[in-house]
């Protein structure tokens, strides 16, 4: 239970992270199109806005769900040497989480993806295919709670498990997103003040990551030397 709480953790510190929580009203603003003065146009964009929204959540839990697969498939091959899984997980997550806290600079995690869509009239199909490029155009920020998810479900006995932990990180990104995109105005303050305390956030979600690898470190020696 511990792991699938932490990655919903995950989910919800990559939607308040620096690098996604400024961008929010650019994500809305192409998913809602751009509204003009009229009453009725601007309830069409909201509408829109909440519709396109559901569809970008869709198209980034798919590739999301789909690497939680993979990685899990990947470590059931490791199966016979689950003690060093565990501790080059736990080391992989301790390093991202000393990036993200900066105290170490990796240029594989900060370098940034990016692939170019057409926003402009956005419907369902396209704001799920915005969704699929989001997933894998990854910012610094989601790819080091991204990594981390998938640190995880490396380590669970099922491909089923590695699936639904990186459904449960996409859920703990999604939800904040949807209920932002329905409050979006009367919130506003809020994103400020996340926004102006980026560094605290930062630090904060780095010693969890630190903390989590430590933890899967641990648990690897104590396999090896048969600890309880």
């Amino acid at each position: 239970m511990i792991p699938y709480v932490l990655t919903f953790a995950e989910g919800i510190l990559t939607f308040i992270s620096p690098c996604i929580l400024p961008m929010l009203p650019v994500y809305f603003l192409y998913l809602a199109g751009t509204p003009d003065d009229c009453g009725t146009a601007r309830s069409q964009s909201k509408n829109r806005l909440l519709v396109n929204s559901l569809g970008f959540v869709a198209g980034f839990t798919l590739v999301f769900i789909s690497f939680g697969a993979a990685a899990s498939a990947l470590g059931a091959l490791f199966r016979n040497n689950r003690a060093l899984l565990k501790i080059v997980s736990g080391t992989v997550m301790i390093l991202f989480g000393l990036n993200f806290a900066g105290v170490l600079r990796l240029p594989i995690i900060n370098s940034e993806k990016r692939f170019h869509v057409k926003t402009g009239n956005m419907r369902f199909i396209g704001s799920i295919l915005f969704g699929v490029i989001f997933a894998f155009g990854w910012s610094p920020c989601l790819g080091t709670f991204l990594g981390s998810a998938l640190a995880l479900a490396g380590n669970s006995d099922t491909v089923a498990e590695g699936i639904l932990m990186l459904l449960v990180f996409s859920m703990g990104l999604a939800l904040p997103f949807i209920i932002s995109a329905a409050i979006f105005e009367n919130v506003r303050g809020l994103f400020a003040w996340f926004g102006r305390h980026g560094r605290i956030i930062s630090v904060i979600s780095g010693v969890l990551l630190i903390t989590a690898g430590a933890v899967f470190v641990r648990n690897g020696i104590l396999l090896i030397w048969g600890g309880p």
